[in-house]
C-alpha cells in the first residue's frame, strides 16, 4: 500500500508542478501547452461549482481539505 501512495503521491507532485509551467506558457503565448488548458478548465470548474450552490460549497471544501491535507485539523 506504501508503494502505491508514494507512487501516485509522486505524480501528483509532478503535475502540481506542471500546472504553474502551463499557466504561465498560455499566458505569455496564448497557445496550450501539451493540449491543457489549464485557465480554461479552471474557469469552467469555478463556475459549475458556483452554479451547484450548497453543493458546490460542500465540493469546494472537500477539494480544499485534499489540497491542504488535513493539515488545518490536525494538531
Amino acid at each position: 500500500m506504501k508503494y502505491f501512495v508514494g507512487f501516485f503521491g509522486g505524480i501528483v507532485s509532478i503535475l502540481m508542478a506542471i500546472i504553474p509551467l502551463t499557466i504561465l506558457w498560455t499566458l505569455l503565448t496564448g497557445t496550450t501547452l501539451f493540449g491543457m488548458d489549464i485557465i480554461g478548465n479552471f474557469m469552467a470548474m469555478i463556475n459549475a461549482i458556483g452554479n451547484a450552490g450548497f453543493a458546490g460549497l460542500l465540493t469546494l471544501l472537500l477539494v480544499m481539505y485534499f489540497f491542504l491535507d488535513g493539515r488545518c485539523c490536525s494538531k
